[in-house]
């Protein structure tokens, strides 16, 4: 009888392999994708880090950041929503959804979540200056400008954003010449910053605007 000899299957070797990539290898992959503008493919990688760590409130966070970035604004909502209840004390979360409720007009339902996410952390400066924008766009102009001094007391974070947001508040309110200080204190901090420009022309319209009141406000 012949004998039938079998190959053997040598086995592949570790070096050659597929591994699946490690949360810090799809970290720095959406932190890639994102400085490319490509959010699809950044939410779609973040799908990957959830499915390794499904009850990380921050990565719910971060994808709820990214689909409000990508105006999906039902998709973000859920994201932030299950990020507190994972976990209640994630101020972020409660700042981004924020965003979102003021992103689709409900003004007041945003107003509620800048203040617990300011109970939770009174030093977010971020969600100081959102806060300011949304009294802002309600109408409250002197809460709004209060917020924006606390801001500015807080730290040299965002200082550029800061100044241009209370002048437009003073601005509004009709307080001319400190709407005017303001435009052109962040217009001097905005000149240091090359990837702000298209800010910094929209703080200059406001600014030609308050100079030149005939021109037709379109910002």
């Amino acid at each position: 009888m012949k004998t039938v000899l079998y190959n053997k299957v040598n086995p592949v070797p570790k070096s050659i392999t597929r591994s699946q990539p490690s949360e810090k290898q799809l970290c720095y992959s959406i932190k890639e994708t994102l400085a490319q503008g490509n959010y699809a493919v950044a939410i779609a990688i973040m799908n990957e880090l959830l499915a390794l760590h499904p009850n990380s409130a921050v990565y719910y966070n971060n994808r709820g950041l990214i689909y409000l970035h990508n105006n999906q604004l039902t998709e973000a909502i859920e994201d932030l929503t299950h990020a507190l209840e994972i976990n209640p004390n994630l101020d972020q979360a409660y700042n981004n959804r924020a965003n979102c409720y003021a992103a689709q007009g409900d003004l007041i339902a945003a107003i509620a979540d800048y203040d617990l996410s300011l109970e939770i952390n009174p030093s977010n400066i971020r969600t100081w200056i959102n806060q300011g924008i949304t009294f802002r766009e309600l109408g409250s102009f002197d809460l709004a400008i209060k917020n924006f001094d606390i801001a500015l007391i807080l730290g040299n974070s965002f200082r550029e954003m800061i100044y241009a947001e209370r002048g437009r508040a003073y601005h509004l309110r009709g307080d001319w010449n400190c709407a005017a200080a303001d435009y052109r204190q962040a217009l001097e901090l905005l000149g240091d910053h090359n990837k702000l420009e298209d800010y910094r022309i929209k703080v200059s319209t406001w600014l030609d605007i308050l100079l030149n009141p005939v021109l037709v406000e379109e910002f």
